[in-house]
């Protein structure tokens, strides 16, 4: 399905400030869909006979409409019955063909006429909305229109909350046409922002609450309110409820009073409620404001729970990382008395391989999960074992290509397994050149270790190997990686390794 900006680029002469507009519009307007009951689809303008697509209009010009419209965004409601089953995005209607459109198009106004349409089968109230972006000169810009279609098949009537429901959207519907919301400059609304059906608040001028849904009225309770909030100046309630010892939060009172378009959080007594203000201004002035409830007392203690899980994760891989780095110290300090080359050198080697899985664990002390990334890694690795070559190889090895992010169960082997493959290559093939090139994408990582050095031996079996470098290397990748290992003679000379590991499904 084609996006929004898709449709707006080839189809209209809308430019780049109204897609911004109609996007912060559709990122908000499930608000607008529940408290209404009801569908929405926002119409756009096709681009006018004798245009180029892709040519916007004059910050003066308004889109005009003349061939038609077509439909670049819809929503559903979650408080009622849908009328669309289907999705309408991309359809096109031509001019005349869908009249309040037209009507609220021609007109600049909210169009409400006429009797419910059975031609679904069920009764639909239709409604159209002219949608208005705010220009600094005031005057404004007209983008498109906003279909509401409301399933009447179960009407009886309203409650108190419903009433409510629908003037608050009949509210926000005057906004839009008067390009009052979105709320220009804000940020964007998070996906975990409280919803209608989270609990509903309506304030008066004077920040008294004038309406408090049962959900809403349940999450006060929980804060420790005893008494009705019917009535209650809403900033000054919170504030006693929540700041009795301490300053105040002044974005408290601010969303408490609906003064601006923000949130904030508030917390008592082990219960935590998120608050969401949506100003009403409504014909110039402010005649009110929504807010929104939410309690996110579970999920807060799921994060912290999970933060003080990370934390601790963390702390464990700093600690791990200290421990070999004090047992790479021991190994290296024994290495310096022995006499003998062979115990030495077998020393050495046990050096290297604490130090790469000393690197996979510092970097994962660093990292927010249990993920790492491995091209810092491998860098490291490589820098070490170019360290440690001898000085008259003058060899310096170089990456490749990408490894990205990886899980800690692939990157300690993989660590491993590249340090002892690349000091295999230094301390026999005598290279003059060493690369490892990466080759990460799908559901497979190949990484290719090759040099031009002294190649196999003509009897190399990689089966009955006795290098234990190559032992443990085989058994990282096929054992613990559940990867394929070759190792072949390099064309032009030299010898290449080739390493095929499965990633995990992300």
């Amino acid at each position: 399905m084609p996006t929004l900006s898709d449709l707006v680029v080839r189809h209209t002469a809308l430019d780049a400030a109204d897609l911004d507009w109609l996007h912060s519009l559709v990122s908000d307007w499930q608000l607008l869909a529940d408290l209404s009951f009801a569908d929405l689809i926002l119409w756009a303008p096709l681009l006018d006979r004798g245009s180029q697509a892709g040519v916007p209009a004059a910050e003066s010009d308004q889109p005009r409409g003349d061939s038609g419209w077509i439909a670049i965004a819809q929503m559903r409601p979650t408080t009622g019955p849908t009328v669309y089953h289907d999705d309408i995005v991309g359809s096109v209607a031509a001019k005349g063909e869908r009249n309040l459109i037209d009507t609220a198009w021609n007109e600049r106004r909210i169009c409400r006429e006429g009797d419910p349409d059975w031609s679904t089968g069920v009764p639909v109230r239709e409604e159209t909305i002219p949608v208005r972006r705010a220009m600094p000169d005031g005057d404004g810009r007209f983008l498109g229109v906003i279909q509401r279609s409301t399933n009447l098949s179960s009407a009886r009537t309203p409650s108190r909350l419903e009433l409510t429901y629908l003037q608050s959207a009949s509210d926000l519907a005057q906004m839009v046409a008067e390009g009052r919301f979105p709320f220009s400059g804000e940020e964007p609304i998070l996906v975990r922002s409280p919803r209608v059906g989270d609990g509903l608040l309506r304030l008066d001028r004077a920040g008294r609450v004038t309406y408090a849904s049962p959900n809403a009225l349940s999450a006060y309770r929980r804060l420790g309110l005893h008494a009705d909030l019917v009535g209650a100046e809403l900033g000054r309630l919170t504030a006693a409820l929540c700041y009795s010892d301490e300053p105040i939060n002044e974005d408290l009172m601010i969303v408490a009073s609906g003064r601006a378009a923000k949130e904030t959080e508030v917390e008592s007594g082990g219960t935590i409620v998120q608050l969401r203000a949506i100003p009403l201004i409504v014909g110039g002035g402010r005649i009110g404001a929504l807010v929104l409830i939410r309690d996110v007392t579970e999920l807060r203690r799921r994060e912290r729970e999970l933060m003080t899980k990370d934390a601790t994760i963390r702390e464990i891989h700093h600690r791990v990382k200290n421990n070999l780095q004090t047992v790479a110290a021991l190994l290296r300090l024994q290495a310096r008395r022995l006499q003998v080359p062979e115990g030495r050198e077998a020393l050495e080697e046990a050096v290297r391989r604490v130090g790469s899985i000393a690197i996979v664990h510092e970097t994962l002390s660093m990292a927010p999960e249990e993920f790492a990334d491995f091209d810092e890694i491998a860098d490291r690795v490589i820098a070490m074992a170019g360290e440690v070559s001898a000085p008259e190889a003058a060899v310096t090895p170089r990456r490749v290509g990408t490894f990205g992010v990886l899980p800690s169960l692939i990157a300690t082997p993989l660590a491993m397994a590249l340090t002892e493959l690349l000091q295999n290559a230094l301390q026999h093939g005598r290279p003059r050149r060493l690369q490892v090139v990466v080759e990460a994408g799908g559901d497979r990582l190949n990484v290719v270790v090759w040099d031009d050095g002294r190649g196999l031996p003509e009897d190399f079996d990689l089966d009955n190997t006795t290098s234990l470098g190559l032992q443990i290397v085989r058994t990282l990748v096929e054992g613990e990686l559940s990867g394929k290992l070759s190792i072949e003679p390099r064309e032009g000379g030299g010898t290449e390794v080739t390493l095929s590991i499965p990633l995990p499904a992300s």
